[in-house]
């Protein structure tokens, strides 16, 4: 008589919500627990097929689509919705009320601060805007033409030599001012790659300035004893700062995260952040808006262009959608009415033109708007920095000055998260099975090469 097939073996049940499994390799069922929205990758591993050498069941997910990678609660993000909020506080009512340096505060400490808790912060800020003088002569060692955002990269880098005792991570007094100083020096830093790329001299802080203030003073002053610097501007700079102060866990987060998950100090793990952010996909986008424009090259042809686009013949439309957000930016909204504002100012050129009629064609066309392809911040950020006379390869370092405190509050979260380790993802190994060495080579090739035994003897 044939035997009865063996029944599947069922994990033990679990309480509250859970997400049954049935692997048709093996027929075994599976009870996988459900924690906000959630399974933990982890739980996978317990489905295998039984044999000696199969680790357990992976998940694959390029680009970290749909993985949580981590718990944070500091940004929450609804895209579908456009919601944006830094600790629970809507990221409108942040941008038309507080300060970047009150909004700097909320991101780590989870709370706004009180008077005395900000004086406190804003004077200690202050005071350690000043960078030693050996940075200078650091900066002025990169060429006249040097990216201003490669230069910040490698100085923020180079400032972990200068405070060796921030590798002393764990001690809440060098960490705090480890980000007091980041927080501090970084404006100072960008001023000085702006300076050094314009040819200008350096101009050093001046305390008796806002934050905001302070770096415009330090960026535009010349030859006058104390720097004004058009409230319009100081204004919409302030917003932007605060706009961009965090964002959950994008690129340059997530590479702060997991840089600084190896325990490195703070100055090499933002260094991270600030590489990330370099990229043209990431940080670089509101220079691609400028460059797109610059093509396009007369209003006249935004037509032509917009048809290009539609058709796929290659022409993208940068600074329209966005990879999270499937309806309108919630900070794009607030940025335009910036850029109305900065823009009475300054007057609209042709470059203005160009951007502006983009913006009028693509949110009547119904190709644009059923795909939701509405204006996202980088293409208003682009604007108003140029409106403001910065070049467009410096348009990044704005952007990465406004980042910093959500940077900084997510490595400290990600230090003081128990579950966290060391980042280290798996992989699918796609390369070819074990095989036995066989070289190609000749035997006299082999050690130096020919040419180089000659050019030995020579």
């Amino acid at each position: 008589m044939a035997e009865a097939p063996a029944k599947p073996k069922t994990a033990p049940a679990t309480s509250g919500a859970a997400l049954e499994i049935t692997d048709s390799r093996t027929t075994k069922t599976y009870s996988v627990p459900i924690t906000d929205g959630a399974i933990r990758a982890n739980d996978l591993k317990q489905i295998n097929t039984g044999a000696a050498d199969d680790p357990g069941l992976m998940s694959y997910d390029p680009a970290f689509l749909n993985t949580a990678a981590c718990r944070s609660a500091i940004t929450y993000i609804d895209g579908d919705k456009g919601i944006l909020r830094y600790r629970g506080y809507p990221i409108e009512q942040l941008a038309e009320n507080a300060t970047f340096l009150e909004v700097a505060w909320l991101l780590r400490h989870g709370e706004l601060p009180n008077q005395g808790e900000y004086d406190q912060f804003v004077h200690d800020i202050t005071y350690h805007t000043y960078v030693h003088e050996n940075m200078r002569k650091f900066l002025e060692g990169f060429r006249y033409d040097a990216h201003p955002m490669a230069m910040l990269n490698s100085t923020v880098a180079g400032l972990a030599s200068f405070y060796p005792s921030s590798r002393n991570i764990f001690d809440p007094e060098e960490r705090n001012i480890s980000i007091i100083r980041l927080l501090a020096k970084v404006p100072t830093i960008a001023a000085f790659c702006y300076r050094h790329v314009k040819g200008l001299p350096f101009i050093y802080p001046d305390n008796d300035l806002s934050y905001v203030e302070n770096f415009l003073s330090m960026v535009a002053r010349m030859s006058e004893s104390k720097y004004k610097a058009n409230p319009i501007f100081t204004r919409a700079l302030e917003v932007l700062f605060i706009l961009h102060a965090d964002h959950e866990q994008n690129c340059s987060t997530s590479a702060v995260r997991a840089v600084g998950s190896s325990h490195v100090d703070p100055f090499s793990a933002i260094s991270a952040g600030i590489a990330a952010l370099f990229g043209p996909l990431h940080g670089g986008a509101n220079e691609q808006v400028l460059r797109m424009v610059g093509d396009i090259g007369d209003v006249k042809n935004v037509p032509k262009f917009i048809e290009e686009v539609k058709s796929g013949k290659g022409q993208k439309l940068m600074g329209f959608g966005h990879r999270v957000y499937k309806s309108y930016d919630p900070r794009a909204k607030i940025v335009k009415n910036l850029a109305d504002e900065v823009f009475k100012v300054v007057g609209v050129d042709k470059d203005l033109e160009i951007a502006l009629e983009l913006e009028r064609i693509a949110l009547q066309d119904d190709y644009f708007v059923s795909r939701k392809l509405y204006p996202n911040v980088d293409f208003y950020t682009g604007l108003i920095y140029r409106s403001m006379s910065f070049p467009t390869d410096f348009f990044t370092v704005l952007f990465a000055i406004g980042r910093m405190p959500g940077w900084l509050a997510q490595w400290e979260e990600m230090l003081l998260d128990k579950e966290q380790k060391i980042a280290r993802p798996r992989q699918i190994y796609t390369g070819p099975a074990e095989r036995p060495y066989k070289s190609a080579l000749s035997a006299p090739s082999r050690g130096k090469s020919t040419k180089q035994k000659d050019a030995l003897r020579q």
